[in-house]
């Protein structure tokens, strides 16, 4: 029992792992839209496993659930930040960016409270509990199809000026926003001339040593602060 319950609980983590991995080139080959629906639509598909799961009384099913989970979570933090990022105007963007991290941390404390035996933690509920990630998945599904694709991707991935026009302004309205597409034809030409650094050349490269024991030690010590005990 301890070693199917530690099972159950890292499977997200290397579920996460694979799907964080795989992230850019998805990306890249079908676009950061089409890429956050599919996305939705995995994560639908683990809550619909975890919830029936004690139907079928089959613990298979959880294990199953927590890793497509985990896919699915690893998938979405950097496609979420990037597009969200993407579609906000310059000076919204730091904000809109920064209520990710709110979100994320807000999503963690209702699950936790929804978790309580008074609450969805009981016996006859927790199916429930654990099929309930599924619910903003659904509204994203539902939602997402009224916004458009990137604009920085319809411009620097496909070509299409007048696709990321059409994008712009129905994102931030009516207006000039010639400024904004000379920025990402600017990025689009410093990424020609910048070579893309794979996991394993990003450890070996002695010229990011010290950037990356930075973000090891910040990353570390987040675990430390508190917040999980919060």
């Amino acid at each position: 029992l301890l070693f199917l319950w530690s099972i159950t609980v890292s499977i997200f983590g290397i579920g996460g792992l694979l799907g964080s991995s795989g992230s850019r080139y998805l990306t890249v080959k079908y676009g950061k839209k089409k890429c956050l629906l599919c996305n939705n639509l995995l994560m639908i598909a683990a809550a619909s496993i975890m919830g029936c799961s004690k139907i079928a009384q089959s613990f298979e099913m959880i294990l199953i659930g927590r890793f497509m989970c985990g896919v699915s979570a690893g998938l979405c933090v950097p496609l979420h930040h990037q597009y969200v990022g993407e579609i906000s105007p310059r000076k919204l963007r730091g904000f809109a960016n920064s209520t990710s991290s709110f979100f994320w941390s807000l999503g963690k404390a209702v699950g936790q409270i929804s978790g309580q035996r008074e609450l969805l933690g009981s016996q006859s509920l927790w199916p429930m509990l654990m099929a309930s990630c599924g619910l903003p998945a659904l509204v994203q599904l539902v939602t997402l199809p009224f916004f458009p694709e990137s604009p920085p991707y319809l411009l620097m991935h496909k070509g299409d000026q007048e696709g990321c026009k059409k994008a712009i302004r129905q994102l931030w309205g009516e207006g000039h926003h010639q400024a904004e597409i000379d920025d990402i034809m600017k990025e689009k030409a410093t990424m020609k001339n910048t070579k893309i650094l794979s996991v394993l050349e990003l450890m070996t490269e002695r010229a990011f040593r010290w950037q990356l024991y930075m973000i090891v030690i910040l990353t570390a010590t987040v675990q430390l602060c508190g917040i999980n005990a919060v």
